[in-house]
């Protein structure tokens, strides 16, 4: 059994191969995957051969956010059957390093998480039209309106709920609290759903982009700002000490770091979503208005709830799906990916 791959040989040269597929062995299931999201790591490991020290040093498979069919159940599989729809969890902790058994799983000393070159062999990814993962990664769609496009999305999203998680924003305590969203993006813009859901109350989005400031608007966003050419609209805000509550900075671009701090108010919480290099800081304001900066890291038990929310549509993740092109098309979807001035998120599709 044959099954197409999308594999990076190196910076720029992505290749649509053909490899051999296995049966699935005891606790397995062979996936036929649907649909997988171009996140920001695959392009910047397409684009750029790596990010920060993380480099590419052999051919690796790409793609984290995918769904599928289930084609085939391996031996002891009782939970999952063929035909089943699901969203398939990127992440393979150990379960039993100290974080582990701390409940710390996204902290796995030796995590395996699907299309990364952290670790040597590098993990490989799950944009093929065939693969096998281990059962425990697979989380039933039990709505049949729901398109394996959609449930693609739980990986980026679980990781927004994550950092409301972080930023202990859950439903009782959102009411009335002003939120800026910095960054709108694919992961901006489910921050801004997941701030919905959960009720909170004003929110303020920015962004160099219009069609991102767009898609923000049709997931929740009350108010919207292009930081580029209405930049004052935004100082506005760091008045007084400054204005909101909770900030969720998506950009992780330091003058969007420095408009947060400032119109975060004293005391506020800064949840830091967005991932670069070293990026300049001003300690100063962070210490003097006593705001709390916290960091986020991908999701624990976060990814099931988001399938669940994608699977009610209570989180309707559709205006962020840009456009779709086959796996032997995916320079083509790459390059669209790249263009933030057209797209959000751009996903490929598969022989299903």
């Amino acid at each position: 059994m044959k099954t197409r791959i999308c594999r990076l040989h190196a910076k720029g040269d992505l290749r649509i191969e053909e490899i051999d597929v296995r049966e699935p062995g005891p606790g397995e299931v062979l996936i036929a995957m649907g649909a997988g999201g171009i996140c920001g790591s695959d392009l910047h490991y397409y684009q750029d051969g790596g990010f920060g020290p993380i480099r590419v040093k052999e051919p690796i498979i790409l793609g984290h956010e995918v769904a599928g069919t289930v084609r085939a159940t391996g031996p002891d599989v009782e939970e999952l059957h063929v035909g089943d729809r699901v969203a398939v969890n990127p992440s393979r902790p150990c379960n039993q390093c100290r974080y582990c058994r701390e409940g710390l799983q996204q902290h796995c000393l030796t995590m395996r998480f699907f299309g990364s070159a952290l670790r040597y062999p590098h993990e490989q990814g799950g944009f093929r039209d065939l693969m096998v993962v281990d059962a425990l990664q697979c989380v039933r769609i039990d709505n049949p309106e729901i398109s394996l496009g959609e449930a693609a999305c739980a990986e980026p999203l679980a990781v927004c709920l994550h950092a409301l998680n972080r930023a202990g924003m859950s439903a009782g305590n959102l009411a009335g609290k002003s939120v800026l969203v910095t960054g709108a993006g694919p992961i901006g813009a489910l921050v801004v759903a997941a701030l919905c859901h959960a009720g909170a109350g004003h929110i303020v989005v920015t962004d160099l982009q219009d069609m991102a400031l767009e898609t923000a608007r049709r997931v929740g966003a009350d108010e919207t700002i292009n930081v580029g050419t209405e930049g004052e609209r935004l100082d506005a805000y760091g008045a007084g000490k400054g204005t909101f509550d909770v900030v969720f900075e998506c950009s992780a671009a330091g003058p969007a770091i420095r408009s947060a701090i400032a119109a975060t108010r004293p005391q506020g919480t800064l949840v830091e979503v967005g991932v670069a290099g070293d990026v300049a800081v001003p300690l100063n304001l962070l210490v003097g208005k006593e705001i709390a900066f916290v960091g986020t890291h991908r999701f624990v038990g976060e990814y099931a709830q988001a399938v669940g929310l994608i699977a009610s549509r209570r989180i309707d993740v559709r205006p962020i799906i840009s456009a779709t092109h086959d796996l032997d098309d995916a320079a083509t979807a790459f390059g669209m990916a790249a263009d933030r001035a057209r797209f959000t998120k751009v996903q490929l599709s598969f022989a299903d």
